[in-house]
């Protein structure tokens, strides 16, 4: 648990004053200060002490000092990082806006938190199969180390407008974004 207890006194150790962009959190690197209580749900829901966090300016705060470190994540500060619990992935995209056709197609994804990402050569987009259902996940890389799911019905959305294309001598479905085609399953 955290040495206060509170995830708002977490928020306090921030550098105040206004900041466009994320904070550098991957210059950061402050001493580990034992895990907090906090986990983000599969869904997206963020939770403290097993409560959701409805106040949505908090979680959107909190999501901008999250950082993947190998398997874990932490949220940190210029003086502490602290363990937190995620279920898949920290974020969710949860709409889609498509511009253009084709080869020229943009994917914009907004999140849970109200990220924007373009997918393309920095955003990639993967489908992993559930071993024992073959049940799709998709994921949409988000910034450094962390990934979005993609919601059912974005994905959905993407599987309409799926088109054939041979990658790597295989033909595959998938969705071209910013010039880039990503494989959504063989044909």
């Amino acid at each position: 648990m955290h040495k206060s207890g509170k995830a708002t006194d977490l928020l306090a150790q921030l550098p105040a004053g206004e900041q466009k962009g994320l904070p550098p959190v991957h210059l950061w690197n402050p001493p580990f200060c034992g895990d907090l209580d906090m986990r983000i749900a599969r869904d997206g829901t963020w939770f403290y002490q097993g409560t959701p966090i409805g106040r949505k300016p908090m979680v959107r705060l909190f999501s901008t000092i999250i950082r993947r470190d190998g398997d874990d994540y932490f949220l940190v500060t210029p003086v502490e990082k602290v363990g937190i619990q995620v279920d898949d992935a920290p974020f969710v995209a949860v709409t889609l806006l498509v511009e253009g056709s084709g080869e020229q197609q943009i994917l914009r994804f907004t999140t849970n938190v109200d990220d924007e990402v373009v997918a393309g050569p920095e955003h990639a987009m993967r489908v992993d199969l559930n071993e024992q259902t073959g049940e799709p996940s998709p994921y949409l890389h988000v910034r450094t180390n962390l990934h979005a799911l993609i919601h059912r019905n974005v994905f959905y959305q993407l599987v309409d407008l799926a088109v054939e294309h041979e990658l790597d001598g295989r033909r595959w479905l998938g969705v071209w974004s910013s010039g880039v085609f990503f494989p959504i399953g063989p044909v």
